[in-house]
C-alpha cells in the first residue's frame, strides 16, 4: 500500500493494490434468491438416522467422528470444512507458487437424524431443528439400499416414506414459527397506522403462511426483493436451498441403476426440484483409504466409477448462487467466495467491510484473457484491462485491483 498523510487536515488516504480473477463470461441478470450466505457459507447434512450422513461427513471433511449403527449417534452439529476442487484456483498456485495458498471452503454440519414428530420433540426433537435453522442450505441425504445389518429407524427401506417424513417435519416447524411471528405483527400494529411498508410485510407473511398450509416448501414460491429481505430475517427450514443425496450400494452406483431413482427424481420435481446426486458411502469409504492419488485413480478405473464428492461439494457451494474470486500475489493466492450478483464494492467486503467502505474502483481481467495472456502487463498490451466502478458486477472467477480511500473508515495498515 501506498499511504500519504495530509498533515492540513489529517485525512489519511490508502490505495490498495489486490488481484482478482473473473472469467470471460457475460453480465448475467441474477434473480433474487432466498438466503444470502456471506464467505462462511454452511451446508447441513439432514436425513432420518442411519442413512449414512455421518460417514459420508468424516470422508467429505476427513473427520473422525462417531458414526456407530444408532439412531441418535450425532447429537451435537459436527461441524468442519473441505476445500470447493477449482481448476483455476490450481492453475493460478502453480503459475504464482505463493508462500500461503487457501481454496474456498464449503463448511459442513452433520445434524443428527431426524425422526417422524420431531417438530413436537420426538427423537431429539426441537434441538437438531434448530441446528438445520442455523446452516445456509441443506444436504437431504436419502437411505436406498437394503442391508439387514444396519437397522433404520421406520423399520424398512422406503426413501419416498423417509422425504415425506422430512419434508412433513420442516413445514410443520416453519408454519408454527411463522403464525407466531405473524400474530405478534399484527398485534404490534394494533392502533395504528398500517402504511406501504407494513402492508407489503404483511402480504409476504401471508403468502408464506399459504405456501406452508398447501403443504410447500417457501423457496417453493416467486418471491420479489422486497419478500426476499423480509424472508431471510426469519431463517426459514423450507427456504433454504436443498441438493438431494441418494445413499446406494457399491453395485447399484457403478452401474448406475436402482429401483428407487426414478421414484425420488419425481418426488424432488413434485416439491420444488433440486439436484439429485447419488453416491455410495461404502465406495467411497474404500478409496478415501487408499493412501496416495495414484492408488485412487487406479480404484476408479478398476471399478469403472469415479468419485461423487467433488461433485457433491460444488453442487452444495454453486446451487447456494456463490461463485469466487481470487487475491494473488508472491505471498498469497486465495478464493473468497460471494454470492452471485455482487458488486464490485460488495466483493471488497468480503475482505474486510472497510474495503467496501472506501471503495473507488475495480481495475480487472478476465480469467481466460490473464491465463491466454500469462501476466498483468501482457492483459494490459492486448487491452485485456479494463477499469470498473461501484455498478460492475463481478464474475466468477475474475483478476481485480481494488482502490481505497482510507478517508472512508479505513484504518490504515497492509491486508494480511
Amino acid at each position: 500500500p501506498f499511504c500519504t498523510i495530509d498533515p492540513r487536515v489529517f485525512v489519511v488516504r490508502c490505495e490498495y493494490r489486490i488481484s482478482v480473477l473473473m472469467s470471460k463470461k457475460g453480465v448475467e441478470e441474477v434473480k433474487p434468491t432466498l438466503g444470502r450466505p456471506g464467505n462462511n457459507l454452511k451446508m447441513g447434512i439432514v436425513g432420518l438416522p442411519n442413512v449414512g450422513k455421518s460417514s459420508l461427513f468424516n470422508i467429505l471433511c476427513k473427520m473422525s467422528i462417531p458414526a456407530e449403527n444408532f439412531p441418535f449417534c450425532t447429537i451435537d452439529p459436527n461441524l468442519s470444512r473441505c476445500a470447493v476442487p477449482d481448476e483455476r484456483y490450481d492453475w493460478l498456485c502453480k503459475l504464482v507458487k505463493p508462500a500461503s495458498e487457501i481454496p474456498a471452503f464449503l463448511h459442513i454440519t452433520d445434524i443428527a437424524g431426524l425422526v417422524k414428530g420431531a417438530s413436537e420433540g420426538a427423537g431429539l426433537g426441537n434441538n437438531f431443528l434448530s441446528h438445520i435453522q442455523a446452516v445456509d442450505g441443506i444436504f437431504h441425504m436419502v437411505r436406498a439400499f437394503d442391508n439387514a445389518d444396519v437397522i433404520h429407524v421406520e423399520d424398512s427401506v422406503d426413501p419416498i416414506r423417509d422425504l415425506d417424513i422430512i419434508h412433513t417435519e420442516l413445514i410443520a416447524k416453519d408454519l408454527e414459527w411463522l403464525s407466531k411471528t405473524h400474530d405478534a405483527f399484527i398485534k404490534a400494529l394494533r392502533g395504528k397506522p398500517k402504511d406501504k411498508a407494513a402492508q407489503e410485510h404483511d402480504a409476504c407473511l401471508v403468502k408464506a403462511l399459504a405456501l406452508l398450509k398447501d403443504g410447500k416448501h417457501v423457496r417453493a414460491g416467486d418471491w420479489s426483493n422486497k419478500d426476499i429481505e423480509i424472508l431471510n430475517e426469519l431463517h426459514l427450514l423450507t427456504a433454504k436451498p436443498g441438493v438431494y443425496l441418494v445413499n446406494l450400494t457399491d453395485e447399484d452406483y457403478i452401474r448406475k441403476k436402482n429401483k428407487w431413482l426414478a421414484k425420488i427424481k419425481a418426488w424432488v420435481d413434485a416439491h420444488g426440484g433440486g439436484p439429485i446426486i447419488p453416491v455410495s458411502v461404502s465406495f467411497e469409504q474404500a478409496m478415501v483409504a487408499l493412501e496416495s492419488p495414484e492408488e485412487r485413480a487406479n480404484f476408479e478405473k478398476e471399478k469403472g466409477a469415479t468419485s461423487a464428492l467433488p461433485k457433491i461439494i460444488k453442487q452444495g457451494y454453486h446451487y447456494l448462487n456463490l461463485i469466487n474470486y481470487f487475491t494473488c500475489g508472491a505471498d498469497e493466492v486465495r478464493a473468497w467466495t460471494i454470492q452471485k450478483g455482487t458488486k464490485g464494492p460488495g466483493a471488497a467486503g468480503v475482505i474486510h467491510t472497510d474495503f467496501e467502505a472506501g471503495f473507488i474502483m475495480a481495475e480487472v481481467m478476465a480469467y481466460n484473457d490473464f491465463k491466454e495472456q500469462g501476466s498483468e502487463a501482457a492483459c494490459k498490451a492486448a487491452g485485456k484491462f479494463r477499469q470498473e466502478g461501484k455498478q460492475y458486477d463481478v464474475q466468477d472467477g475474475d483478476i481485480m485491483h481494488f482502490r481505497f480511500n482510507a478517508g472512508a473508515g479505513l484504518a490504515g495498515g497492509k491486508k494480511k
